[in-house]
C-alpha cells in the first residue's frame, strides 16, 4: 500500500465520476427514487469482482453512494477497472454521478507519540482497525477516527479537530459557505486545496480537497 495507488487512480481514464478522499475513491449516483437506487445497487452487485472487494454501497432516498475502499492507501490498479464498470452500469440505469455530493468527515485526535491510544478509541466506539493509526465504523456509517502523531516539541493546543474532504472543484464553495456561516480562517498556508477554520468558540475544522486536488488547482 502506497501513494502510488491513489495517484494512479487519479490519473486513470474513465474515472471522472469518482472523488478520491481520505477513505479512498467514492462516487454518488443520483437516481429517481429509493427504489431506483436499490435497483442500481443490485445491478452494481452483479459486476464481476465486486464481491469480496471491500466496496461499501449505501442506499439513500434517490441516490447510491459507492466507496471502493475504506482507506486511501488500499487503492490498487484493479479499483480503476472496477470504478469504470460501476460508472458504466450507472449510466445504463439512467443514474447520474454527482461529485458535489461526495464528502468524507474524519475525526483527527492529536497526541504525542508515546500517548497515542488508538486501541482505546477502537474499543469505546466499537470500531475496527483499517490501518495502524486509525479506526473505522464496521457498518460504514460513522466517521473514521485518525490518530494524529504530534511532534514532541510541538505544544498540544487542540487535541481534536474534524477533517472535511470534498471534491477539488467544490472545496472553495464549501469554504465560502463556512465563512458565510460565521467561521474564520486560521491557516491557509497550503491553499489551494486546504484550509483550517475555527468557529466562534475556537473549535477547529479542516476543509481539504486532498488527495483529490493532487496535480490540479481547485476551482477559483
Amino acid at each position: 500500500m502506497s501513494k502510488q495507488g491513489w495517484k494512479a487512480f487519479l490519473a486513470a481514464d474513465g474515472v471522472n465520476d469518482w472523488v478520491v478522499l481520505h477513505g479512498g475513491a467514492t462516487a454518488v449516483f443520483r437516481a429517481g427514487s429509493a427504489r431506483e437506487a436499490a435497483q442500481l445497487a443490485n445491478a452494481v452487485a452483479e459486476i464481476p469482482d465486486l464481491e469480496g472487494s471491500g466496496a461499501l454501497l449505501t442506499i439513500a432516498d434517490g441516490s447510491l453512494t459507492v466507496r471502493l475502499t475504506r482507506d486511501l492507501w488500499q487503492l490498487e490498479p484493479r479499483h480503476a477497472v472496477l470504478a469504470r464498470a460501476i460508472s458504466d452500469v450507472a449510466r445504463e440505469q439512467g443514474a447520474v454521478a454527482d461529485r458535489s455530493a461526495v464528502q468524507e468527515v474524519q475525526l483527527a485526535i492529536a497526541a504525542k507519540t508515546d500517548e497515542i491510544d488508538v486501541t482505546f478509541w477502537r474499543a469505546v466506539l466499537g470500531y475496527a482497525p483499517m490501518a495502524d493509526d486509525n479506526a473505522v465504523d464496521p457498518l460504514g456509517h460513522g466517521s473514521t477516527v485518525w490518530m494524529q502523531d504530534l511532534d514532541d516539541a510541538k505544544p498540544l493546543r487542540h487535541a481534536m479537530h474534524l477533517d472535511v474532504s470534498v471534491a477539488r472543484e467544490h472545496a472553495r464553495a464549501r469554504l465560502s459557505a463556512a465563512l458565510a456561516a460565521g467561521g474564520r480562517i486560521v491557516d491557509e498556508s497550503t491553499d489551494p486545496g486546504h484550509w483550517t477554520l475555527a468557529d466562534r468558540a475556537g473549535n477547529r475544522v479542516c476543509i481539504t480537497a486532498w488527495p483529490d486536488a493532487s496535480g490540479f488547482r481547485t476551482a477559483e
